[in-house]
């Protein structure tokens, strides 16, 4: 008869297989032992948790690296805490298993979140798109898991952009609208146009009027139109280039459009839809392009299409941790 463990019996039994990992003492072994034969879906729960412990390690590494400073702070108060008997996890698998956990237990553990979000005015969750208006009659439409601190106060429309993308329909009031996006800024009177975050710099797409874009405080200002679309990082902004701005801004109306995009980009578009984590763990694979449209709102769906093509591997951990390799 097949058993279905609860989240509960799921980690307990991740526990357990940490705990086992970490030179048990008899009497912690007799005592899993019991706990096996108490129920059949201890036993299931066991067998799952072994098998998403092999595949969670290296992912685990990678994400340590990524919230490295946030998850030495869990892992400080971790150590210190009275239930250290059961948490006596160590080296690499200690750390797979807590982050295992920790995403299996919520919508995708990512302490740079909080940072983002700490004095952010607006925000937006995994999978969320909303519009806002502003005091000045602007509006802004955020993408999934986005982040804008606005501050009107100092003679001009200020705005943060603290995490993903926003879109911004500026109302005309004579004083002039600027995003802050890394290093750089994007500066307007009135217009429609996208500033999207990248890793070491930002991405401005305009829809409609002139955007004037600046890498950076002492960087030369270059004027967008319509239909035009810049990208800069460390500071440094490439030359504009012509762009279908509809379907680049597609994500609107719940639709991802890529011609010839690295798999790379296109994971990471679909990350800030999962609720959860997608990893790739394979830079080749990441390599390889991508031409279509995909509705943002499946991203399970949009992976197992693009696997059918590329022929990558995908685990599913727990519900919550997509690995692709």
């Amino acid at each position: 008869m097949n058993v279905t463990p609860t989240p509960d019996q799921e980690h307990a039994a991740l526990a357990w297989l940490s705990l086992l990992h970490d030179q048990p003492s008899s009497g912690d072994q007799a005592t899993f032992n019991r706990w096996l034969r108490a129920d059949p879906a201890h036993v299931e729960a066991y067998a799952q948790a072994q098998v998403a412990w092999e595949l969670s390690e290296v992912p685990a590494l990678k994400l340590a690296g990524e919230d490295a400073l946030a998850l030495q702070g869990y892992l400080n108060a971790m150590h210190t805490s009275k239930r250290s008997r059961v948490m006596r996890w160590s080296g690499a698998l200690a750390l797979a298993a807590c982050l295992l956990l920790m995403v299996s237990m919520g919508a995708g553990w990512q302490p740079s979140r909080w940072v983002d979000d700490f004095g952010a005015d607006y925000v937006t969750a995994v999978g969320e798109v909303k519009t806002v208006t502003l005091a000045d009659k602007s509006q802004v439409t955020l993408d999934a898991d986005s982040a804008i601190a606005v501050d009107f106060t100092h003679g001009e429309r200020h705005i943060q952009l603290r995490r993903g993308a926003g879109f911004f329909r500026v109302a005309h009031t004579g004083q002039s609208f600027v995003v802050e996006a890394g290093s750089g800024e994007a500066r307007v009177l009135g217009t429609q146009f996208e500033v999207r975050l990248q890793p070491a710099g930002a991405e401005v797409t305009v829809l409609s009027g002139r955007v004037g874009v600046t890498p950076s405080k002492q960087g030369r200002q270059q004027i967008l139109t319509a239909g035009q679309h810049v990208a800069y990082a460390d500071g440094m902004a490439e030359p504009p280039q012509a762009v279908d701005s509809e379907s680049r801004l597609a994500w609107r109306e719940g639709w991802l459009n890529y011609y010839k995009a690295p798999l790379a980009d296109v994971i990471k578009d679909l990350a800030r839809y999962y609720p959860g984590r997608i990893l790739l763990l394979n830079e080749e694979m990441g390599a390889r392009r991508v031409s279509g449209s995909f509705p943002s709102k499946d991203p399970q769906a949009v992976l197992n299409a693009l696997q059918a093509v590329l022929g990558f591997e995908q685990h599913n951990v727990l519900g919550r941790m997509i690995v692709v390799r």
